[in-house]
């Protein structure tokens, strides 16, 4: 397996996390005895996985610049 499918497949996981957490953050907000902490922790991590994705994404671009 090359490395671009490698990060292709990383790319897909982290997608799909990155969607379920919205689900869970969405059901969250609506439900008002929800924990703000809770909450919170779980943006911060879809904020950082979509960092990643946006990394992972970089590396499959060629530089153009080269």
């Amino acid at each position: 397996m090359s490395e671009d499918e490698t990060i292709q497949q990383r790319l897909e996981q982290l997608h799909t996390e990155h969607r379920d957490l919205d689900d869970v953050i969405a059901r969250l907000a609506d439900d008002n005895t929800s924990d703000e902490l809770q909450v919170k922790r779980l943006k911060k991590r879809k904020l950082q996985i979509k960092d990643t994705i946006t990394r992972l994404e970089n590396q499959l671009v060629p530089d153009l610049n080269a």
